[in-house]
């Protein structure tokens, strides 16, 4: 098989997360290195470009909630954390977070081409800083909400 662009960018994708020992990048790309050699990339990457993203918030949503699931956080604990400031300061930047990636699925789906630069951002921080790759949607809302400030900074 000739190595084409989307091989080699994988390539050099999976040497940074082996040189950066990030796990879950080193799962990433190797899995959809097997995706495209074994020719199974048309239909397969076109339901996780359509579908990943909802996928892997619930996934998300699914692990954050174990814990009341498990039995391990019950009303006693909702009840002690809302006496703690820090609980009210989680509070708001989970509800900040929810409206800035609302802002990003938009974004991302109105504006594909900022995909690459996030996307990019994303494995950087990833293999560089240890960061966690759910960058392109917090980062798409990020760009959409600088880009609405900018667009209405640029009225005047």
């Amino acid at each position: 098989m000739m190595l084409d662009q989307a091989l080699i960018f994988l390539f050099i994708l999976l040497a940074i997360a082996v040189m950066a020992k990030n796990n879950s990048l080193i799962i990433a790309v190797a899995v959809l290195l097997i995706i495209k050699v074994a020719g199974m990339d048309q239909k397969v990457f076109d339901t996780l470009q359509s579908k990943g993203i909802n996928w892997g918030i619930t996934i998300i949503t699914i692990a954050v909630l174990a814990p009341i699931a498990s039995g391990s956080i019950g009303f006693k604990d909702l009840v002690e954390a809302v006496k703690s400031p820090y609980a009210w300061i989680a509070l708001g930047a989970g509800m900040l977070v929810a409206i800035v990636a609302k802002g990003g699925i938009s974004l991302l789906s109105d504006d594909p081409h900022i995909t690459v630069a996030l996307v990019i951002g994303t494995v950087l921080a990833v293999a560089l800083f240890k960061g966690i790759a759910v960058g392109p949607l917090i980062g798409a809302g990020i760009a959409y909400f600088a880009m609405k400030f900018f667009e209405w900074v640029s009225s005047f």
